[in-house]
């Protein structure tokens, strides 16, 4: 069996020119070649991924705790492009260059803010949140979903105070019951189960605020233009994934210039660690400029 995550070899934390701090997570030889993960929807950097393949392709991964959540500085009011212009303070004081960067889930929007403001050389969607307030897919969301976008939308601090009322348990709860089988047999494992929980906990440690941001940004409009992302970008979905984009990243695809989308068979949103040597080598092979 793969081992899906490991223990961060490093923890640590960054400040910023304005005094914030920044927690990270590193794994993989410290002189590897730089990758910076955005983790999922309200998990903290502990959670990795495909700690064999880090090793057998000399990756250094790195992953990030967005404001507010794990050990990083809560900013409130923060926006997509205060989020990309941390990542270029990170990169410059932690040495990384101008990394590969890997945006999952909930953490992919925040990844294409990173390269529509030039910090990521590639990058990689896996499993990506998709643009939901889009007018495009009003039709194709559920009811719960349509409902929760259109709540954000007329009244976005009144979703913020809801959201950030939620915490580890109940996410816990909601990514179990709306994954397939496939899913479950990677998210029930021991060890992941033990690592994913534990990521979720330390995410919350703070309170529920800085998930409740991401939220907000996420499923509303984005307010940066994906046609001016000049890097190579590959974007990941597993087709049994309901979940994180209405057409599996047709549509996310498109709007990316040169975009090239991968549908995976037999599994849904565990396609990061199910497929991470195909991920990592694919990202290291379209770039990577440290």
């Amino acid at each position: 069996m793969s081992t899906f995550t490991t223990a961060p070899a490093r923890l640590g934390e960054t400040r910023l020119p304005d005094g914030r701090t920044l927690g990270w997570a590193e794994w993989g030889p410290e002189d590897g070649l730089p990758v910076l993960l955005c983790p999922g929807a309200a998990t903290s950097r502990r959670l990795g991924f495909g700690p064999e393949a880090v090793a057998a392709l000399g990756v250094r991964l790195v992953s990030t705790d967005r404001p507010g959540l794990g050990a990083s500085s809560p900013a409130p009011g923060r926006t997509f492009a205060d989020f990309a212009e941390d990542m270029r303070r990170l990169s410059e004081r932690r040495g990384l260059g101008r990394p590969a960067v890997v945006g999952n889930s909930q953490g992919a929007p925040f990844a294409l803010a990173c390269a529509v403001e030039g910090v990521a050389s590639a990058l990689a969607v896996v499993s990506g949140a998709d643009e939901v307030a889009a007018p495009e897919f009003a039709d194709a969301l559920t009811p719960e979903l349509r409902g929760v976008v259109a709540r954000t939308a007329r009244d976005p601090g009144e979703a913020e105070a809801f959201f950030a009322g939620l915490g580890p348990d109940a996410m816990w709860r909601m990514v179990m019951a709306g994954s397939p089988e496939s899913d479950l047999a990677v998210y029930r494992q021991p060890a992941f189960a033990a690592a994913y929980r534990a990521a979720l906990d330390e995410a919350f440690v703070q309170g529920g605020a800085g998930y409740a941001r991401d939220t907000v940004l996420a499923m509303g409009r984005w307010p940066f233009a994906l046609d001016r992302i000049t890097v190579p970008v590959d974007i990941w979905y597993g087709a049994q994934d309901t979940g994180h984009s209405p057409d599996n990243g047709a549509r996310l695809a498109a709007r990316v210039p040169g975009a090239r989308r991968h549908l995976v068979p037999g599994v849904g949103g565990a396609v990061l660690w199910t497929r991470a040597e195909e991920i990592l080598a694919t990202l290291v092979g379209r770039g990577g400029d440290s």
